[in-house]
């Protein structure tokens, strides 16, 4: 398996790797003996919504990853908190979250197919959230963010499809990590929340035990499937 926690010789690439779940997404894998490569706006200057970046950044990363993980996002950009009515949407706020929640995970898998291997297994991921999925919609609200990751399982369900057909033993998926414990979701007090240590640990083991059949497809960080 790829990435259980015994001592491997694998390269992983994190985007977002000085984020709260992208810090604990690299701790986690050096725990478990793999090479980690992080690109964030924070230590080398990677911003996932200018797509010059993007794309200068990563032709700027050589060799091949058994794992890519991008574990940027946003829950709000230009507001205090999500929309609760469609009297509070706004173009600004709609063009933000899709800026960095679905086109900039889009524009660093355009890179999918060089930075992972042709012959072996290798897993291209990235953090969706539940509140993205159309099947599971019950409450309504948080407009711009519901449908930024919708799009987003869109894109990874897409891209799924074309990698898998030069790169047989791909697997891309989308991960909900649950409600990580931040400055923000201490507003939420009702959710069930745990450490970003705990999400990318639970999120690892997720991703450890899939296989390329289940490529396409979005699963929570209990190793369940979330209904698009």
């Amino acid at each position: 398996m790829l990435l259980k926690r015994r001592k491997l010789n694998v390269r992983a690439l994190v985007i977002g790797d000085s984020g709260g779940i992208g810090a604990a997404i690299a701790d986690s894998l050096r725990e478990r003996g793999a090479e980690v490569v992080g690109l964030s706006r924070a230590r080398n200057g990677f911003d996932i919504t200018d797509p010059e970046t993007v794309e200068a950044s990563l032709n700027a990363v050589e060799g091949v990853f058994q794992l890519a993980f991008v574990a940027t996002g946003a829950l709000v950009v230009t507001r205090q908190g999500p929309e609760k009515t469609l009297r509070e949407v706004t173009a600004e706020e709609m063009a933000a979250q899709f800026a960095v929640n679905t086109i900039g995970p889009a524009l660093v898998m355009r890179h999918a197919a060089r930075l992972l291997p042709r012959k072996e297994r290798s897993i291209f991921a990235a953090l969706s959230a539940r509140v993205g999925a159309i099947g599971d919609n019950r409450a309504g609200g948080w407009y711009s963010y519901r449908a930024s990751k919708a799009a987003l399982n869109q894109v990874i369900r897409t891209g799924a499809i074309e990698l898998g057909r030069s790169h047989k033993q791909s697997i891309c998926v989308a991960l909900h990590p649950g409600t990580v414990e931040t400055s923000f979701t201490a507003n939420y007090p009702a959710h069930k929340k745990h450490s970003a240590t705990v999400a990318a640990q639970a999120l690892l083991d997720v991703l450890d035990g899939l296989s390329p059949k289940e490529s396409g497809s979005f699963y929570d960080y209990a190793g369940a499937p979330v209904p698009w």
